[in-house]
């Protein structure tokens, strides 16, 4: 189901308020610490949202939930063919009203990032450039002269849907970014931003992917780099579990960059920055929210997986963690379709699915909730509260950076420091490798040794201690937030929870949770109550509806699954779904009884599709969880459903999760309305 939230977090632009300016502009500034918003150092959390992969009469709830789950600041991507699929033919209509995406934004007080391209990638067609580019041999993402002046017609566009919503004119565009993973010369990078501030973009800074490394760099000042981690790649070419470098994310280390994002385009990279761009602050726009599934390689990622990353990237000393994705999406109609595949004339690297890009974000495709929404929030309202006291902090590695895969022979953890106050970052988890408690475990951090005796951190524990903050001497809980006097920590499952305070050691607590603090102004909360905190969820849980499902065809002979121009396996064709097996789903609720209802198909096959009326509404690469389509989205005269499911073969040459049952054939499990 779909649950209708609300939360009191506070707003990172301090002097706007509902989107109106009510004083100056807030000034904002960066240097090699933080951002710092209205003299005030300000650790964000960046959340990806895609505006045209979801519906424009949904934006309002979605930016809404974005902010409740802790995002202080969106991030979309601009695709250049989903607004000029056709040369000269500019689409800003409905899910690709790009200004009035950004007033929803402003309404909420929340700064939006604009990733403008041209080449986005984002899991679609070309990278995002249009076919005709490619058509009229034009060589792209270069500094080709027939290439740019086509880039400045898109910029001019984009700029027609921002004035007045620039940050100087009291608006939400706090930044933009030009292009994406570049590894050319800095030359080509100038000189798309010196379309754009010669069009009128005017923001208080620019950004740039800062992997990989660059040929050439840009001066320093123009564009600060924005990095990214995560556990698990669909774009990998190998079938195993734990394939790359992905291992990496999971160990606290001074290197501020990934190996791993983008192998099957990039190739094998060293860890290496461009010259120069340590001198930044250390942020990130492509933390692992999630994983999409390719046709070849299909992950599941776990809720721990997430939390793990960003708080390994917190404590190896980030200020900003921009996660990608946070919301998953759908990709819209087009004149083609518009997902990436390996058929096309570039970004050609990977078959994805033609309509799905849920990303197992922590909010998903139709906006549902999965657990990292509620997991990260603890630790975003930490970030929220207590930025001007982390954001100085330098990261100090008490534990070795360079940890193999799988090694369990350590406790990682780092702790960031200014003066005697610091926080402790401990994460005895890696993705896939089950690592072991530690046993007998103090720690020296400021001059401060804790707890009082040797402690177990159990297997797979995440999880942050203050020492010397707010009146804290230490706990062997997690600091959540502080509002209006009152501090709130996390007791760890597994840890005795001990806070010293003055002279005194309070051993043994238990979680008394918002009614009851454990010693003063002190509150203690269960790892539920604390991913809930000032959370407040008003819908009552609707009951769960079956529904009717008929078998009408039996799949056809299996495909032959070809390997494509890149060398992975190659994703169905329409045609391929003439033999595929075909269900009826019939008994639909209909008008208002639609509304936060979600199709639920449990299922085990190679590739589902959904059809509503003989048109392609969504699709699904199966990986062991279900099939999920929000009901709302139909339109009023569909009754039924058509689902086609192409049976799994034997030997396939795609990676399965351990959770797929990869049996041949394909069945319906169950289908319900949740």
């Amino acid at each position: 189901m779909l649950k209708q939230i609300a939360i009191s977090i506070a707003c990172l632009i301090p002097s706007i308020i509902n989107g109106t300016n009510i004083n100056s502009v807030p000034e904002v500034k960066w240097d090699s610490k933080s951002l710092i918003i209205d003299g005030k150092r300000v650790v964000p959390v960046m959340g990806e949202v895609h505006y045209s992969r979801i519906p424009e009469e949904e934006w309002a709830a979605e930016i809404k939930k974005m902010k409740d789950g802790g995002v202080t600041v969106i991030a979309t991507y601009v695709f250049w063919n989903h607004i000029e699929e056709k040369e000269g033919v500019f689409n800003w209509s409905g899910n690709r009203n790009l200004r009035k995406f950004i007033e929803l934004c402003k309404e909420q007080n929340l700064p939006v990032v604009l990733r403008i391209g041209p080449f986005c990638h984002g899991e679609v067609r070309n990278g995002g450039i249009p076919d005709w580019i490619f058509a009229k041999k034009i060589r792209s993402r270069s500094e080709d002269a027939k290439f740019l002046d086509a880039v400045e017609k898109l910029y001019r566009q984009i700029f027609t849907q921002i004035q007045g919503l620039q940050w100087k004119d009291g608006g939400p565009i706090m930044a933009c970014q030009f292009d994406n993973e570049y590894r050319g010369h800095g030359s080509y990078l100038m000189a798309l931003k010196n379309i754009a501030t010669g069009i009128g973009y005017d923001l208080p800074f620019y950004t740039r992917t800062g992997w990989p490394e660059l040929r050439t760099p840009v001066p320093f000042g123009e564009m600060i780099p924005l990095y990214g981690d995560y556990a698990d790649g669909f774009w990998e070419r190998s079938l195993e579990p734990t394939a790359g470098n992905y291992y990496k994310a999971f160990n606290f280390k001074e290197f501020r960059s990934s190996t791993a994002i983008a192998s099957e385009q990039l190739g094998s990279q060293e860890e290496k920055l461009t010259s120069g761009d340590e001198q930044y602050p250390y942020f990130t726009c492509e933390l692992g929210g999630g994983m999409a599934t390719a046709y070849h390689r299909r992950p599941w990622i776990y809720p721990e997986d997430a939390y793990s990353l960003a708080v390994v990237k917190l404590g190896s000393g980030s200020n900003l963690l921009g996660y990608y994705m946070y919301h998953g999406g759908t990709n819209p109609e087009g004149e083609n379709y518009l997902n990436e595949n390996q058929r096309t004339a570039a970004t050609n690297y990977n078959d994805m699915p033609v309509k799905t890009y849920d990303f197992q974000a922590p909010l998903g495709e139709f906006g549902q909730t999965y657990p990292h929404y509620y997991t990260l929030r603890k630790l975003h309202l930490f970030m929220n509260d207590y930025a001007e006291i982390l954001a100085p902090m330098e990261a100090s590695f008490p534990c070795e950076q360079d940890i193999p895969k799988g090694d369990d022979s350590h406790l990682r953890w780092s702790y960031r420091s200014s003066g005697n106050s610091g926080f402790v970052f401990i994460n005895n988890y890696e993705r896939l490798q089950n690592l072991s408690a530690k046993r007998g475990v103090k720690f020296d951090v400021c001059g401060v040794k804790f707890p009082s005796k040797p402690i177990t951190i159990p297997a797979g524990t995440v999880c942050i201690f203050p020492v010397n903050i707010d009146g804290i001497r230490y706990a062997t809980a997690q600091i959540i937030a502080k509002r209006d006097g009152k501090i709130y920590l996390e007791q760890i499952p597994g840890i005795p929870t001990e806070i010293a305070v003055g002279n005194k050691v309070l051993k043994n607590l238990k979680a008394l949770g918002m009614t009851k603090p454990v010693y003063e102004n002190i509150y203690l909360l269960n790892s539920d109550e604390a991913s809930h905190l000032f959370l407040e969820e008003n819908a009552p849980q609707p009951e769960t509806i079956s529904t009717t499902v008929k078998k009408i065809a039996e799949a056809g002979k299996p495909r032959e699954i070809t390997i494509g121009v890149n060398k992975v396996a190659e994703a169905p064709l329409d045609a391929d779904f003439e033999k595929a097996a075909v269900y009826m789903i019939k008994d639909l609720p209909q008008g208002k009884d639609r509304e936060n209802r979600l199709l639920k198909i449990e299922y085990r096959g190679d590739v589902a599709r959904l059809y509503c009326n003989g048109k392609l509404i969504d699709d699904n690469f199966y990986y062991g969880r279900p099939f999920m389509y929000g009901l709302w989205r139909l339109p009023e005269d569909c009754d039924e459903l058509e689902l086609r499911i192409l049976p799994l073969q034997s030997d396939m040459p795609v990676y399965f999760p351990q959770e797929a049952n990869t049996t041949p054939g394909e069945e319906i499990i169950n289908v319900t309305i949740i």
